[in-house]
C-alpha cells in the first residue's frame, strides 16, 4: 500500500506499532520530553485508549502552555461550486445535477459585508477543483478583495504553482488549506474518478509549493473515513513534520474533519467514533505541542464544546457550506456538506466562555501582511 509514496511520508513501521504497542510504551509515550513519530503511533493504539483521562490531561496541559485559554476563531466563505472533478465523496462532484453559482464581486462585497457584520475577522475563501469560470485569477481577485476588509485571509481552493502561491500572498493571501483527503494511492484513486484532482502527487506536493511561494502558513488534513485511519493519520503527521523541517519560516496547522453526509449520498468506508477523534487529537497535541490544531462545524456542538482548549485551539464559526449564504436571502447552490454544529457566533462565544475560554476574532493585523519571502526548502 506504501510503495508509491515517497520515503519522507510512508507510515511503516509505524503503522503496526499503531496496532500492537502495549501499556509501558503508552507510559513511556505519555512522559517523553520530545516525541515523535514512534511516540504518536503508541498514543494512537488501542493500549492508550484506556488511558484517556491521562492523554486529556497531557493536552490540555500543553494547550495551555502554548495558546494559553485563547480560541481563535474563523468562517468559511464558499465562492464557487463549480468543479470539473468527480469525487466519490464530495456534494460539489461534477457528475451531481445541482445548481452551479459562482459570486460576483458585487455579492463576495456583500458577503463580506455580512461577515463583518457577525465580528469575523479571520475568513477562509473555498472554491470547487480549477474550473475555467473560477480559476487561479478569479480566486486571486477574490483574496484582494478580501484582504482589503480582513486582516487575515486563508484559501481552501485547487493545487498551484509556485509562481501562483507568490501571487495569491502578494494579494494578501496568508494561509492556504488543502487537504491529501486520503494518503493511500489506492484509496485516493478509487475516490477521485476523473479531473484534475486524480493527480495524487501533485496534490500532495502542494503545501510545500504554497510555502516555498511565500504563504506563510498552510493547513493540512485528511478526510477522516475515506481511508484507513491508522495509516491516514501516520502520514498526516510525517506530512506535517516533513514540512516543518523544510520550511522552517513557514507555519502548519492541522484539521480533522470527518466525512459528513452530503448530496451525492456517500458513507464513510472506515469509522471514526468521537471517541477515537479525541485521542487523535490529543495524541497530535501531545507529539506536536505548538502547532494550531482546528476543528470545524462538521462535529456537534457537544463535542466541540468539550474539545475547544483541550487540544484544539483554531475553530470555525457559524459556517456556511453553501456558495454565499451569510448575506443572500435566496442561497443559489446546495451544501458540499451537511455542517454538525449550526450555533450563530453569540451562542459558541458564550459556551466557550462559560468554560473560561477567550474566543479570539482577530489575532493578526493587516499592517504586517507583507508577502513573506519565498523560500527553497532545506535539505
Amino acid at each position: 500500500m506504501s510503495a508509491a509514496l515517497p520515503d519522507w511520508l510512508a507510515p511503516l513501521p509505524w503503522l503496526d506499532l499503531a496496532k500492537t504497542a502495549d501499556a509501558a510504551l503508552v507510559e513511556r509515550s505519555l512522559r517523553s520530553g520530545e516525541p515523535g513519530i514512534r511516540e504518536f503511533a503508541a498514543l494512537l493504539s488501542p493500549a492508550a485508549a484506556s488511558r484517556m483521562e491521562d492523554l486529556a490531561q497531557r493536552a490540555l496541559a500543553l494547550t495551555r502552555r502554548h495558546f494559553g485559554r485563547a480560541i481563535s476563531l474563523y468562517a468559511p466563505l464558499y465562492l464557487s461550486n463549480y468543479c470539473p472533478a468527480r469525487c466519490t465523496y464530495c456534494g460539489f462532484s461534477a457528475n451531481l445535477r445541482i445548481a452551479r453559482h459562482k459570486l460576483t464581486p458585487a455579492e463576495l462585497d456583500a458577503e463580506l459585508s455580512a461577515l463583518k457584520d457577525l465580528g469575523i475577522e479571520e475568513i477562509l475563501l473555498l472554491t470547487g477543483d480549477r474550473a475555467a469560470v473560477a480559476d487561479f485569477p478569479y480566486v486571486r481577485d477574490s483574496v484582494r478583495l478580501a484582504a482589503s476588509r480582513f486582516p487575515s485571509v486563508a484559501v481552501e481552493v485547487f493545487p498551484m504553482s509556485v509562481d501562483e502561491y507568490c501571487g495569491l500572498s502578494a494579494a494578501g493571501c496568508t494561509a492556504v488549506t488543502i487537504y491529501q483527503e486520503t494518503y493511500d494511492p489506492v484509496r485516493y484513486a478509487q475516490s477521485h474518478l476523473s479531473g484534475p484532482k486524480r493527480d495524487y502527487h501533485g496534490r500532495l506536493d502542494a503545501p510545500a509549493r504554497a510555502l516555498a511561494g511565500g504563504i506563510r502558513v498552510v493547513g493540512l488534513g485528511a478526510l477522516l473515513g475515506l481511508g484507513e485511519p491508522l495509516f491516514d493519520l501516520l502520514c498526516l503527521y510525517r506530512h506535517a513534520t516533513h514540512l516543518r523541517r523544510g520550511f522552517w519560516q513557514g507555519g502548519v496547522a492541522i484539521s480533522f474533519p470527518r466525512l459528513r453526509p452530503e448530496p451525492g449520498g456517500s458513507t464513510a468506508a472506515f469509522s471514526v467514533d468521537e471517541k477515537f477523534l479525541a485521542q487523535t487529537i490529543f495524541a497530535f497535541r501531545i507529539c506536536l505541542p505548538d502547532v494550531p490544531l482546528v476543528l470545524s462545524t462538521r462535529e456537534s456542538p457537544r463535542f466541540r464544546d468539550g474539545m475547544a482548549g483541550l487540544g484544539i485551539s483554531k475553530m470555525s464559526v457559524a459556517s456556511r457550506t453553501t456558495v454565499g449564504g451569510y448575506d443572500l436571502e435566496t442561497v443559489p447552490s446546495g451544501p458540499q456538506f451537511d455542517i454538525n454544529d449550526q450555533r450563530g457566533v453569540a451562542a459558541f462565544c458564550a459556551a466557550i466562555e462559560a468554560k473560561g475560554l477567550q474566543p479570539v476574532f482577530k489575532n493578526w493585523d493587516a499592517a504586517y501582511r507583507e508577502p513573506a519571502v519565498p523560500v527553497q526548502a532545506t535539505q
